[in-house]
């Protein structure tokens, strides 16, 4: 049996100690004991690319926004999915998570930060949201536990009126917002309707053919025709 080795360790804005581990060709970095992510359990990263994507496939030069760069798996799916002339900008908190991903983890995905769309911001990517108009076609946002923050209570700034409202102004028109969770909070769903966004909620699951669906990820657009297909639930605004 092979064992789990502690590869290095860094810690989170809120002071936690966050550690990366290898158990053979898996990956996993943990904080406060849990598991915050693993290469095992992807699936759920990927869907949250296609379905923010997905109404950008046919464009030449679209501008995507990844708010945390996690293993890689959110980034490779979209550079797959985009056209050559897309661009990537990926906001990522941690300098010890970029470090990973060049050193460790970039293998996974066949080294996405090396593809020449990609813009890679070390930061917060609140911040760079707050800065930005007229700027995104879609935000795909993957920070913590979704509106449920682990690592950096300051990810409420984010995920609160002031935060989606940001987002809003960053998005050009018809764009969307993705956002990943590992809950269904209903109050989070009226905060984005209350935005003046039409909302679908999408299940997903960890692991690929799995029929267990442990993930919600919400789409918001003013475009109910920019939807992707399947949701769990349609919210349009008024409604």
């Amino acid at each position: 049996m092979k064992t789990i080795t502690k590869i290095d360790t860094a810690l989170t804005p809120d002071g936690c100690e966050m550690q990366l581990f290898q158990h053979d060709r898996n990956f996993i970095i943990r904080v406060k004991g849990e598991d915050l992510m693993s290469s095992r359990t992807h699936e759920s990263e990927l869907e949250l690319a296609r379905l923010g994507c997905f109404a950008l496939t046919e464009r030449f030069s679209p501008t995507v926004l990844i708010g945390g760069l996690g293993l890689g798996y959110t980034l490779r799916q979209s550079l797959d999915m985009l056209h050559k002339g897309a661009k990537v900008v990926v906001s990522e908190l941690l300098d010890s998570v970029i470090k990973w991903n060049r050193k460790y983890l970039g293998e996974l995905n066949k080294h996405p930060l090396q593809d020449k769309r990609v813009d890679l911001q070390s930061g917060d990517v609140v911040d760079l949201i707050a800065n930005s108009e007229d700027r995104f076609d879609a935000i795909l946002l993957d920070i913590d536990n979704g509106p449920d923050a682990l690592s950096n209570s300051g990810n409420s700034r984010l995920y609160g009126r002031e935060g989606i409202m940001a987002c809003r102004r960053a998005l050009k028109k018809n764009g969307c917002i993705a956002v990943w969770s590992t809950g269904e909070r209903k109050s989070f769903e009226r905060l984005l309707l209350s935005c003046k966004f039409n909302v679908r909620r999408y299940q997903a699951a960890l692991h690929k053919g799995s029929k267990q669906r442990a993930i919600t990820i919400w789409i918001a657009s003013e475009n109910k025709k920019k939807f992707p297909p399947n949701p769990v639930e349609s919210r349009n605004i008024g409604h």
